[in-house]
């Protein structure tokens, strides 16, 4: 979209990485969308980030190795989700690390 800019987002909770995709508006309005698929508003970037924070969500373009490592998962085995359309998207945002210890 012209008029968006994305950045993604993740949690891990024990082999499982959730993600969150924040999409920041040219109007300074942000919007999440979530694991479960839903579209999240909110009135500026920073209360998005704020919310995203609180749920114990790293920004993964913020991420080093070691930070990945520290979570269980290398951050050359793991990309963001990627999908034609929010509908497709929705059942990528939760990837499971498998039986890696």
């Amino acid at each position: 979209m012209n008029d968006a800019r994305d950045s993604w987002w993740l949690a891990t909770l024990g082999l499982t990485i959730v993600w969150a995709r924040l999409r920041e508006r040219e109007a300074g309005t942000a919007e999440v969308f979530d694991s479960d698929g839903t579209t999240l508003p909110y009135d500026s970037v920073d209360t998005a980030r704020a919310a995203l924070l609180d749920a114990e969500f790293v920004e993964y373009d913020g991420l080093d190795e070691e930070d990945a490592l520290l979570r269980g998962f290398s951050l050359h085995e793991v990309t963001p989700p990627q999908a034609r359309d929010d509908d497709a998207l929705r059942g990528l945002m939760v990837q499971s690390l498998g039986g890696r210890t």
